[in-house]
């Protein structure tokens, strides 16, 4: 079952090469497989690449999405990577 969550990306940066690997690195902790979707596209929540190529803006919103066992969980830690 899908777990979706649409966050905002704090800070006027975005998900650059720092946050996008906090971003991954906590993913990868998780079994589910993870989405983000941006106005740009979606990518694999577990690939730094991917989520770099989104050129993810800060002030802007995006989707989070997981599948699997832990994907609550997982939403809710992303959610945190990407609001705090």
């Amino acid at each position: 079952m899908w777990v979706v969550r649409v966050v905002s990306v704090r800070g006027s940066h975005g998900l650059h090469a720092r946050p996008a690997t906090v971003f991954a690195k906590t993913a990868k902790k998780f079994g589910c497989r993870v989405t983000v979707v941006s106005d740009n596209g979606s990518a694999d929540g577990k690939s730094i690449v991917e989520i770099m190529m989104l050129g993810i803006a800060g002030m802007s919103t995006v989707t989070i999405a997981a599948d699997g066992d832990d994907a609550e969980q997982a939403v809710a830690a992303l959610a945190t990577v990407v609001e705090g």
